[in-house]
């Protein structure tokens, strides 16, 4: 038996961006799209009357930005779709607004056929669009528009020493593996641990992880310095 397919929204205020990406998806087996928005009020009512699963949303738009429909829109559907954003530019200190209310990762316009394809099959899977070590050049970059670390709240400090520590190396971009070599864990283990980690703080996925722990003081901004507590 088949897997679904992979229903998909497009949200760009560029009638050719989203043409040329409905012409990648439709190509697939395993996806199609099941609508498109010129802007984020109109993704809106779009999501609201349809199923989908992934919604691939522009930045910078006229009515609604992307990062105020990402936010409204992971509101009214706190289950779901998922949503990787579209930028311009790396690095783009909208990208990380827009992660940080709440979409799943982010991904360059201009990006290769096979890796927006590879972004919307792994967001879909649950997992996060860009590797962590790109969080982190990303938060680095945009650390001054980070409020001031606000310090443990009772979610972080219900952490045990062991997730705090897998918190810690995936806040400095490290993979499973690479968490598992020095930890000296099973990467299986190392899942489970990020699968606490996601339950016990409410976050929606690795991205996110990387956030809070940036926000709450775990790790120091643009030092790459661990801070023990």
């Amino acid at each position: 038996m088949s897997a679904p397919e992979i229903r998909v929204v497009l949200v760009d205020d560029q009638a050719m961006i989203r043409t040329g990406l409905a012409m990648i998806v439709d190509a697939q087996d395993d996806m199609r799209v099941v609508g498109e928005a010129a802007d984020g009020a109109q993704a809106l009512d779009v999501v609201a009357g349809t199923t989908c699963d992934v919604v691939l949303m522009d930045v910078r738009m006229p009515k609604l930005d992307g990062v105020a429909a990402t936010r409204e829109l992971l509101r009214r559907h706190p289950e779901g779709p998922k949503v990787v954003v579209l930028t311009t530019f790396d690095l783009d200190e909208h990208a990380f607004a827009a992660l940080r209310a709440g979409a799943g990762g982010f991904l360059l316009k201009d990006a290769p056929a096979e890796d927006v394809l590879a972004a919307i099959r792994t967001v879909h899977a649950g997992d996060a669009v860009i590797a962590p070590s790109t969080t982190r050049r990303l938060l680095e970059h945009v650390a001054a528009d980070l409020p001031t670390p606000l310090g443990e709240d009772d979610a972080l400090a219900a952490l045990t020493e062991r997730e705090r520590a897998v918190m810690v190396e995936i806040a400095h971009g490290a993979t499973n593996g690479e968490i598992a070599a020095r930890l000296f864990l099973a990467e299986p283990t190392v899942k489970t641990h990020v699968g606490r980690i996601l339950a016990k703080l409410g976050l929606r996925d690795r991205v996110h992880i990387v956030i809070r722990a940036y926000e709450s003081g775990l790790v120091r901004r643009g030092s790459g310095e661990r801070e023990d507590r």
